[in-house]
């Protein structure tokens, strides 16, 4: 079955495959995977969002609900990404959450600056991270209301 890339809620950018698959299988658990898409890093995700490459047919319109964003990916980091969507007015409402293993102030601190609505360090214990992926889509997906 071909997926239709129009109906993707949330795009998340991860180059590690471990972890990836851990956040998919929490958000399944919460039941936020079937409009996932997981991309390998950051220049596809911005080839997703601008309609280029292997997503050239897609809506243009149909922008993800959600960004999740690893920072330190090859292409082009979760940064970079994080700071061309905030600068574009078609795309700077589309809450961004930057979900890492860094601890770095200035990381925390440039991420809020480029306009990230949240910074999520990874929890290295799974129950930890279950939770916290579980709670993260909750607010993002259920209670957040989008701006309009």
């Amino acid at each position: 079955m071909k997926m239709n890339y129009d109906d993707i809620e949330i795009l998340f950018a991860e180059d590690s495959m471990e972890d990836a698959l851990l956040t998919i299988r929490a958000l399944n658990k919460s039941g936020f995977t079937n409009k996932l898409l997981h991309v390998k890093d950051g220049a596809e995700a911005l080839d997703f969002i601008y309609c280029r490459n292997i997503y050239a047919e897609r809506n243009p319109k149909a922008y993800p609900k959600l960004l999740l964003l690893d920072l330190k990916m090859p292409k082009m980091s979760g940064m970079q990404v994080l700071e061309k969507v905030k600068s574009d007015a078609n795309l700077k409402s589309i809450p961004v959450v930057i979900l890492t293993s860094s601890q770095e102030d200035p990381d925390i601190a440039k991420c809020y600056s480029l306009g990230a609505n949240s910074y999520i360090v990874k929890p290295v214990d799974s129950n930890n991270f279950f939770n916290a992926i579980k709670e993260m889509g909750m607010y993002w997906m259920i209670l957040s209301q989008p701006a309009t």
